[in-house]
């Protein structure tokens, strides 16, 4: 066993939640010696540790967030030894010998053999001697316990090993640390925030989507609220895309598997696509995505440089299989509807097409109400050169392409990054990453530089010279998949949207019987403009009419009493608690007039 040189440390939070982690594991292995380690990372948000609490058939310990306490108690122990946390290169045999008995431990051994990987391991403590611990693990961590000044246990939960409901159930453990108490205190205060602003609890509270165990998991349902939402951001961004030159079109959700084997997704995105079927003679899938179909229609005819650029817009119905242990929520689903594009084009076009694309994109979010830098960034997504296995080989097309959209992010006014190895197998991308209430970025919207689809479906145009040339593809989406769409919106107004996008604008109520029908007119009047009300006619008191109105997040609420029924007039009462009295015409000009401007 050879002494490694420890990594130097990165400047960010990643080694120290990793080294908590570790810590974590040492607690739980001294505090419950029987069980099994099986993995841990550290994530954006703090980290998590799996573990197999039943082993060779024995009774099953069995963690819930009272013996919280008990466990930080263990790892301030730990971290105050200041122990140091050593990496070392270890052979196949060693590595055996080590986790003999953890056939987990054993699993990620068989891997890096697999795949011709040293094996590292952290020793936290001197090697082999009591109050040490070993770890398989590739790094990084800090040098020892007592650089982790800050750390919480959160939550338990059960996860399947690897995410797979196929495999054992094991328990999840999630925590986080911080440089310091006070950082911490802010994350905790974060977390608490994000809970009542949580799109899955808030969904159910305001009957907007619905899951059904008989119609499967990762497969939500709207409800006529829920479907509200989504149909307005439809009309939206349809209207939209249509003024800035988009044609829309509709394909099927099925393709023969052979349109894929031709792009290249088949089989290599297999695992996330749904098994093949056969129906007479041919084998059909559900599409994943609908570039393949947009190329076929592409190339139905001859096309000439005078036609580009051609921009196919769909919102497209795709499925993806997402393991169980993947999904939550709207966030992320087994099929989702995307407001999908392909922009054929020439080569010298792609620059404006890009910046084009990106102003639509920066359009849908201000909208939104989604701010550049704050709720957004910008991920300039590069590929690997060395991985051909996923990445298509052509090195000067890879430049030229990363070299195209670097010079458009650079030029524009927004936040970016770059980031190795997420681009897609035929060329990078502009990811816009989405911030979370807890703070988690998710990829929502995008646009991508394709210079390998139009080889593979052989795309073509007759230029001005009368030669055939190949043209470039740019995919995007301008508002992202409306399902995870929805869950940010969701999320970022805690259910109080803006008007325009309320399932129910406003909550007509009376003050007695003897107003209802004063109260049924402003009702038609607001319903033939387009304005979604309801009228709550029960005999329950005003206050408590009001009550549930500002609990279901209504933008307005408005009363119709006595003298309003006199006066052919309504009292328009906002979130805020700010009421106007106006005539029923004028409250109808009002709301109107927010709802186009989408306040």
């Amino acid at each position: 066993m050879q002494k490694q040189k420890q990594e130097s440390l990165i400047p960010d939070l990643h080694p120290l939640r990793h080294s908590a982690e570790h810590v974590l594991h040492q607690a739980m292995k001294e505090l419950y010696p029987s069980i099994h380690l099986a993995m841990g990372p550290a994530t954006d948000e703090g980290f998590y540790f799996d573990f197999d609490g039943k082993v060779d058939g024995k009774s099953e310990v069995v963690i819930s967030e009272a013996d919280f306490p008990k466990i930080e108690k263990r790892m301030a122990e730990i971290i105050k030894k200041d122990l140091p946390i050593t990496r070392y290169e270890v052979s196949e045999k060693e590595a055996r010998k080590l986790f003999a008995d953890n056939p987990y431990k054993q699993e990620w051994i068989d891997k890096a053999v697999q795949e011709g990987k040293n094996i590292s391991i952290y020793w936290t403590g001197e090697p082999e001697k009591p109050g040490s611990m070993v770890d398989l693990c590739k790094g990084p961590h800090v040098e020892s316990t007592g650089k982790i000044k800050a750390f919480k246990l959160l939550s338990v939960a059960g996860a399947y090993w690897h995410g797979d409901e196929k495999n054992k159930m094991l328990t999840r453990i999630y925590g986080t640390a911080f440089f310091s108490q006070q950082e911490l205190e802010e994350h905790l205060k974060r977390l608490e925030d994000a809970k009542l602003h949580d799109h899955r609890k808030l969904g159910r509270d305001l009957n907007l989507f619905v899951f059904s165990d008989l119609v499967g998991k990762g497969l939500p349902m709207l409800t006529p609220y829920g479907t509200t939402i989504r149909r307005e951001l439809e009309r939206f961004v349809v209207d939209e895309e249509i003024r800035r030159g988009y044609q829309h079109v509709m394909t099927p959700s099925l393709a023969k598997v052979d349109l894929y084997r031709t792009s290249g997704h088949y089989p290599y995105y297999k695992d996330t696509m749904y098994p093949p079927m056969v129906v007479d003679e041919d084998e059909l899938i559900l599409r994943p995505m609908t570039c393949p179909h947009h190329f076929q229609m592409y190339v139905s005819r001859p096309r000439s440089y005078r036609e580009l650029p051609i921009r196919y817009a769909e919102l497209a119905d795709l499925f993806r299989y997402e393991k169980s242990g993947e999904l939550s929520g709207l966030m992320r689903v087994r099929t989702f509807c995307l407001a999908d594009a392909h922009i054929i084009c020439t080569k010298e076009q792609a620059v404006g097409e890009i910046n084009a694309v990106l102003d639509l994109i920066e359009f849908v979010n201000n909208t939104l109400g989604m701010k550049k830098g704050v709720d957004y960034r910008y991920r300039l997504s590069l590929g690997d050169r060395s991985d051909t296995k996923k990445y298509y080989k052509d090195d000067s097309s890879w430049d030229y392409a990363e070299g195209v959209l670097r010079s458009v992010v650079q030029s524009r006014d927004v936040p970016y990054y770059e980031a190795e190895n997420e681009a897609a197998f035929y060329g990078p991308k502009i990811d816009v990453q989405v911030k979370n209430v807890a703070g988690k970025e998710e990829t929502a919207f995008t646009c991508q530089y394709d210079f390998v689809m139009p080889k593979r479906f052989k795309l073509r145009f007759t230029n001005a010279e009368g030669a055939e040339e190949e043209p470039i593809v740019v995919h995007r989406s301008s508002i992202g998949a409306f399902e995870r769409t929805m869950a940010f919106l969701i999320e970022k107004y805690a259910g109080a949207f803006p008007l325009w996008l309320s399932p129910v604008q406003v909550k007509l109520a009376t003050v007695s019987e003897k107003e209802l029908g004063a109260a049924e007119k402003v009702k038609t009047a607001l319903s033939r403009e387009g304005i979604r009300v309801e009228l709550d006619d029960s005999n329950r008191t005003l206050g408590k009419k009001s009550s549930d109105a500002r609990s279901e997040k209504v933008p307005y609420f408005a009363i119709v009493g006595a003298k309003e029924a006199e006066n052919g007039t309504v009292t328009l009462k906002n979130r805020a608690g700010e009421q106007v009295v106006l005539t029923i015409d004028e409250a109808v000009a009002k709301l109107k007039q927010e709802i186009v401007s989408k306040q």
